[in-house]
């Protein structure tokens, strides 16, 4: 199992250049080219070798839900794509997954994220993807990460909440494959 540790994908944010995000709501289109750009991380092997991974030395590690919330599932997180300031939204800075009824894991959703210092450092607002702007999680956050902004959308499992909301009443961890 690939690992990447955070603090070395904060030392690639502070200091780097930023592109701007594209701004304008999320089109049927822009949800096909996304499915179709993480298709092959549908495979967990096929994600490791393009450089996904477990954030260790985080609660990341583990499968995040919550009884009468949801679920996020378990993040594998690009650390380079992490460690810069660019947005592309075919490059998803974590994949989403959830453990089905034999224990495999299953893509359900990407999540796009920056750290706020080196994105504050370069930009004037806070980052926007499809119309959505980030949501800030501060220092002190139960990631045990740096402050960063965050976008969730749920491309491959439907949510009920809205595709870009950061929890999934659909999702769950308890391993059944089923919707919580």
């Amino acid at each position: 199992m690939r690992t990447i540790r955070w603090a070395s994908a904060l030392a690639f944010a502070v200091g780097l250049a930023a592109a701007a995000a594209p701004a304008g709501a999320a089109t049927p289109d822009d949800i096909a080219a996304i499915r179709e750009a993480t298709t092959p991380f549908q495979d967990v092997t096929a994600s490791e070798a393009a450089g996904y991974g477990v954030l260790t030395g985080t609660p990341l590690e583990l499968c995040i839900d919550e009884d009468g919330t949801g679920g996020m599932g378990f993040h594998r997180v690009n650390g380079d794509l992490v460690g810069d300031t660019r947005l592309d939204p075919l490059t998803p800075e974590a994949l989403i997954y959830i453990p089905d009824a034999v224990g495999e894991l299953d893509l359900v959703g990407v999540e796009y994220v920056v750290f706020q210092e080196a994105w504050d450092a370069v930009n004037g607002a806070p980052p926007v993807l499809f119309g959505k702007t980030f949501t800030p999680i501060p220092a002190g956050n139960r990631y045990s990460l740096p402050p960063f902004y965050e976008l969730h959308a749920w491309i491959w499992r439907p949510n009920p909440s809205g595709i870009f909301k950061d929890w999934n009443p659909k999702v769950s961890c308890r391993g059944n494959g089923d919707p919580a």
